[in-house]
């Protein structure tokens, strides 16, 4: 999206040159206003795009004047924000391409050129979400086949088409769902009781294998691709048609690596140079995980599938104008702490400062300690902190970084000739280039200290050197937050079973997953390289990991193994245990191979609280599997650590790790590399060619891809009506508390054998091994809207215990929540839902939104929403409406079991204005319309965003 300016255009004065007038750029300083030099570098950014896309429309003059005027407009004015792309990763991507080519269904059925709809704003697609663990370790005996035979069916994207079915099934699986071989299918158990250990000549000498059956364990990471790609041929077809049939659109294959990676390692460009203009690069993303990219000086956040169609389709993001807070980063790093140490100590720092909504721009000497790829995984945890972005501006460590990358010595010196003349340029060691920020918090880096998170929440950090005793309280707390509540005398419960033959034990605190993921972490290489050169040590130094723990490495691209690799530490990894099984999300999105059954079994007998330990940044109970109660976030290093010990409940400084076959005790310290080393390496292996590898990867793509057939259609052969475009006397479909979340409300993680996706599933003669994932499968509304609400932790008052059932009222029945809306639809009964405070929190999803409407909801009556949740309730049609301040559904004594009929005036303005509802039991009250903007009303008035883009078109 650029507005290109003409000699109308207000800002023309400040347009400059840069090469011999080459390259034309919008001079900010030419404003000569010295509000200009005291603004956040982020501000700056802001106030760079108002100015050069002021049509007027959208972004006006006065919209420019309220950024520049920022220290008396923040948090006050709203001011539009034309990101320079979108990124799209696939499973919240591929509904917003999926409602694209429906618009295109639209827009021909009446008459017009389907070809006029195609994102106006620059967009990249990265497919990557869709990783299953069907094999680690072991190569798997009678493995299905992809390419015919045994396996999970793939999964249905855009198609709701009955699914094809397997051509068999069955097959025993040894090992790649390690541990879940038997003597039977494995005449060679492990002869003690972790993995057997090679010596370290033998590492270094051969090719690694599978110590049960000799195979090359790259055999892993190609049979999980194979699986992956044919689990999901169509969802990919339909991919690769986008790719082809929209303008503006950009899909990264599959196999190349995540979403977050990519867009680090490939996509992100600092500066944008189109048609003869340059300009600062900035981002909107469906992933989570965009936020990252600001550790790179690139603007850029998450927002909701919904909001990202609307900037695809020309619309600029509307956000109030942001508090800044500086974050000014003061002393040295501890040796012995991780970036990820880094990132918990920062987020704890500024979770406890209340600073919500607003921008953090990190300043001050720290930061130049700082490499780029730490940077990075501190911005990316700003989310956790309810921070919108953690912006680091462009520095000389970041030019050095991209010196490492694709850029070339002509784009690197046109990068910092743009950012001297705007003044995007920071010098960290100089306090007089320091901006005015709404506050200033000041970190001491010599404070950190290791710590993981958990065993439920990320803002519940632990010291590493009292994760013991923190764990013992966990177990004495009540049920909530941190606490499970074990009676004293079933704390010190030992159950044995058998594993491959031979005898384990599993206790409260026991490790059964370690994972490291794809997620957020893998893209520093400095954690990577530490866990690498501490698994490396470990081998040499004769330990193992039991068998029994499902153990995962699933690098975020390719990147990472390569320098895994050339560094000499994969060998270690795999060892271990740690064996790539594939690029994607995997256990970080629930998609972790099932625990073998003897250790589930000893689990549920000893009602035992068991732990998984992973590198990531999300870790909900029940997220990772639903017998692992406690769950951690940790470094990669400590993963492994952890790993090693078998249990959670370890004082590393006093007590072993293990011991090896000849009885020595190893502690952590006798294997923990030193600083030195770990940038030693990474200095050796971190270099340019690993960037010239992703770009050839991108570049030549995969045979798979390459060989997948799409159609040649400028709109896309649907084998079903898709539900495009699609109060009075409205019954409750759900009465909800407080803090339902994101996760609550949109279909998340593996389909419940029992649930109405499943019924659906079954209806379509799929068996439960081929059900797949919500992810997988959410470009299928059949599936997505039966997984709305399907969360086992929702709490709805009308059952009054967790699970996705509600009351309907008419039939006095408990039934699952869609079965319930399908029936009020099927008489035409409009829906409502009541909710208490912060309704739609946490990570932002796109059928957080669509899944309700397709449910029938059309209103939400809570006592607060988070705001993202609340403008993609307006984008998708539904109305946010809010109790008055001192009201609940409680104090106005609501059953949930009226009738409600919502009456709005009939001039509505952007300003809070009430609406009446009356209730069948004749009572009534006010709410607040949560309408804040014009274009909030225009979308509601046409029932959604994108109804109003389609009726434009026409």
């Amino acid at each position: 999206m650029f507005f290109f300016p003409s000699a109308e255009h207000p800002y023309s004065h400040l347009i400059d040159t840069l090469q011999d007038g080459r390259i034309k750029f919008f001079n900010l300083q030419k404003l000569n206003d010295p509000r200009y030099d005291k603004l956040p570098l982020s501000i700056r950014v802001l106030l760079e795009a108002a100015i050069r896309n002021c049509d007027g429309f959208y972004t006006k003059e006065e919209d420019v004047q309220n950024i520049l005027d920022w220290q008396q407009q923040q948090n006050k004015a709203e001011v539009p924000f034309s990101p320079a792309r979108v990124l799209l990763q696939d499973f919240t991507g591929i509904p917003a391409m999926v409602d694209l080519a429906a618009m295109r269904d639209a827009v021909a059925k009446h008459g017009m050129d389907p070809n006029l709809v195609n994102p106006k704003c620059p967009t990249d697609l990265i497919v990557d979400h869709s990783l299953q663990i069907d094999y680690s370790k072991c190569a798997i005996q009678n493995a299905p086949n992809p390419g015919g035979g045994d396996g999970p069916n793939q999964s249905h994207g855009p198609s709701r088409s009955t699914p094809s079915r397997p051509l068999s099934r069955g097959g025993s699986q040894c090992g790649g769902q390690r541990g879940s071989c038997s003597k039977a299918a494995c005449s060679d158990p492990p002869a003690s009781s972790g993995r057997s250990p090679a010596s370290v000549q033998q590492i270094e000498n051969t090719p690694l294998l599978c110590p049960f059956h000799l195979k090359p364990v790259t055999d892993t990471a190609l049979k999980n691709q194979e699986m992956e790609l044919t689990r999901n041929k169509e969802r990919l077809q339909f991919f690769k048609w986008c790719s082809k049939a929209f303008k503006n659109v950009n899909v990264v294959p599959p196999d190349v690596g995540a979403v977050h990676q990519v867009n680090l390692e490939y996509l992100s460009r600092v500066i944008q140079v189109r048609d003869g203009f340059i300009y600062p690069d900035s981002v909107v993303g469906t992933d989570s995980h965009t936020t990252m990219i600001n550790g790179l000086g690139i603007l850029g956040w998450g927002v909701g599938g919904i909001e990202s169609e609307a900037v695809m389709l020309g619309q600029p993001v509307s956000l109030t104008l942001p508090q800044v807070v500086g974050c000014k980063l003061v002393g040295t790093i501890n040796p012995l702490t991780t970036s990820i140490d880094i990132v918990l100590g920062i987020t704890k720092h500024l979770r406890q400062a209340g600073i919500a909504g607003k921008f953090v721009e990190f300043f001050g000497p720290g930061v130049s300690q700082l490499s780029a790829p730490d940077r990075t995984t501190i911005a990316n945890m700003c989310p956790e902190y309810n921070a919108t972005v953690s912006f680091f501006p462009v520095d000389q460590v970041t030019l050095k970084h991209f010196k490492k990358t694709n850029f070339t010595q002509e784009k690197l010196e046109l990068l910092e000739s743009y950012m001297k003349a705007v003044k995007l340029l920071r010098s960290y060691e100089d306090p007089s280039e320091d901006p005015e920020y709404s506050e200033v918090i000041e970190i001491n880096l010599s404070s950190m200290a290791p710590y993981v998170s958990g065993p439920k929440r990320p803002q519940d950090r632990v010291a590493v050197s009292s994760m013991k005793e923190d764990f013992q309280s966990c177990l004495d707390e009540k049920v909530g937050f941190k606490g499970f509540h074990i009676s004293k005398e079933k704390q010190d419960i030992l159950v044995p079973f058998l594993h491959c033959g031979q005898e384990y034990q599993l206790a409260h605190g026991s490790v059964v997953i370690a994972a490291v993921i794809s997620c957020t972490n893998n893209c520093n290489p400095s954690v990577m390289l530490t866990a690498g050169l501490l698994a490396k040590k470990a081998v040499e130094a004769g330990l193992v990991v039991k068998p029994y723990i499902r153990t995962s490495l699933a690098p975020g691209s390719g990147m990472v193994t390569h320098y895994l690799n050339t560094s000499g530490v994969l060998p270690y990894f795999s060892q271990l245990g740690f064996e790539v099984i594939g690029y994607g999300c995997a256990t970080c999105v629930g998609n972790t191979a099932p625990l073998p059954e003897t250790v589930v079994d000893a689990i549920k007998q000893g009602d035992l609280v068991a732990c998984g330990v992973l590198s990531g940044n999300r870790h909900f109970e029940g997220r990772l599997c639903d017998c692992v109660r406690a769950n951690y976030l940790a470094s990669p290093p400590l993963v492994v650590a952890y790993a090693l010990a078998g249990t959670v409940g370890i004082d590393f400084e006093k007590e072993p790790l293990g011991v090896t076959s000849e009885g020595k005790e190893v502690y952590l310290c006798d294997i923990w590399p030193s600083r030195e080393e770990v940038q030693q390496t990474e200095e050796d292996t971190v270099i340019s060619s690993i960037f010239k590898d992703l770009r050839g990867r991108m570049e030549q793509g995969n045979t798979f891809w390459n060989n997948i057939e799409c159609p040649d259609s400028v709109v896309f052969p649907w084998d079903h009506n898709h539900p495009f475009f699609s109060i009075e006397n409205a019954h409750v479909l759900l009465f909800l508390g407080d803090k339902v979340t994101t996760d609550h409300i949109s279909p998340a993680g593996s389909i419940a054998r029992v649930s109405a996706a499943a019924k659906y599933l079954l209806s379509k003669r799929l068996t439960p091994r081929e059900f797949n994932s919500y992810g997988a499968r959410r470009g299928n509304d059949a599936v997505m809207t039966r997984g709305t609400f399907a969360s086992i932790k929702l709490q709805n008052r009308f059952i009054g215990k967790p699970g996705p059932k509600t009351w309907h009222i008419p039939s006095g029945q408990t039934l699952d929540v869609f079965e319930a809306a399908e029936r009020y639809q099927r008489d035409g009964i409009p829906l409502i839902i009541l909710a208490g405070k912060d309704y739609g929190s946490g990570n932002s999803r796109d059928w957080v939104a669509k899944g309700p409407y397709l449910l029938g909801v059309r209103a939400v009556i809570a006592e607060s929403f988070e705001k993202l949740h609340k403008n993609q309730l307006v984008g998708m049609g539904i109305m946010p409406l809010q109790f008055l301040p001192d009201q609940n559904a409680d104090s106005l004594e609501l059953s949930g079991k009226e009738r409600f009929t919502i009456t709005l005036p009939d001039s509505l303005s952007p300003s809070f204005f009430c609406a009446v509802l009356q209730i069948s039991e004749g009572k009534s009250f006010f709410v607040t319309a949560l309408f804040d903007t014009e274009m909030d009303i225009i979308f509601f008035r046409h029932g959604g965003h994108l109804r109003y883009v389609a009726r434009t078109l026409l």
